[in-house]
């Protein structure tokens, strides 16, 4: 699973024209799942960015976290953080996960870091079109992958 992460000022989501989800100050996340990730990469990626250290204390340094904030956040399933493009110019997205795979570790993923953060996690719609705004904070964007633990 690999997750893209922005220090957000604020950030939304928006579906067939209407505002679905928005938030303030925290995190973007956008969430790319492939056929090879478990609930094991869902609950690693939480506590990395439950207490990942990405916002700035009183002397301007990045050394506190989510939890030390109380920042909101905003996940967005992406498929394309997975696309290949190794041959040619069209992307390749076979190790992107299929929909049944796909949505119950998106859901997972959600539900695990709202309970890991103890508050509510807005989200996008799986499968949607959707168009995202957000104000990125810093900037601050942070990839990890759950692959590339060590």
């Amino acid at each position: 699973m690999r997750l893209v992460i922005q220090r957000v000022t604020r950030a939304s989501v928006t579906i067939e024209n209407k505002m679905h989800a928005a938030t303030g100050p925290g995190l973007l996340i956008l969430a790319g799942i492939e056929d090879a990730d478990t609930s094991e990469d869902v609950n690693w990626l939480c506590g990395k960015v439950a207490r990942l250290r990405i916002f700035d204390d009183k002397q301007g340094v990045m050394n506190l976290s989510l939890q030390d904030t109380n920042g909101e956040v905003l996940v967005i399933s992406q498929f394309t953080l997975h696309a290949s493009t190794k041959k040619g110019n069209r992307p390749s997205y076979i190790r992107a996960a299929h929909p049944e795979t796909a949505i119950s570790l998106y859901n997972e993923l959600i539900a695990s870091l709202s309970a890991q953060l103890s508050k509510s996690v807005k989200s996008g719609q799986f499968g949607a079109m959707m168009q995202v705004e957000l104000i990125n904070d810093g900037p601050v964007t942070i990839i990890i992958d759950s692959k590339n633990k060590e």
